[in-house]
């Protein structure tokens, strides 16, 4: 990536010592590893969303494929791709069906007591 060498490692390495001294190194390398590991789980990250989203895309290519067949005499790949985006449809709405709206305030422990003593 930034195409360092050995050589130029070490002059990095005795410039910081003069710069910043014994005592305040280590902990500049700290700080500039901790911010090189947070670069590179972000990169990561983005890198998995982007993986996710691909293969979501390649998955309504083949529904839409299939739903243009009729769904009908489909190949295996399209019939498991179809079966896989049925499936994570599902898991996607499972969250939603279990809501908090479905749950009517008078019923159960959580009405508020309408009783004045």
């Amino acid at each position: 990536m930034f195409d360092i060498g050995f050589w130029e490692l070490v002059l990095i390495a005795i410039i910081g010592l003069v710069v910043l001294g014994p005592e305040r190194l280590p902990v500049a390398i700290r700080n500039v590893s901790r911010w090189v590991g947070a670069a590179k789980r972000m990169a990561g990250s983005v890198r998995d969303e982007l993986e996710q989203e691909l293969k979501l895309k390649e998955l309504q290519d083949n529904l839409h494929k299939a739903e243009q067949a009729g769904m009908k005499d489909l190949s295996p790949e399209l019939q498991e791709s179809v079966d896989t985006l049925r499936q994570r449809a599902a898991d996607v709405q499972r969250p939603y069906a279990a809501s908090p709206a479905s749950h009517h305030p008078d019923e159960g422990d959580d009405a508020p007591s309408t009783d004045k003593r």
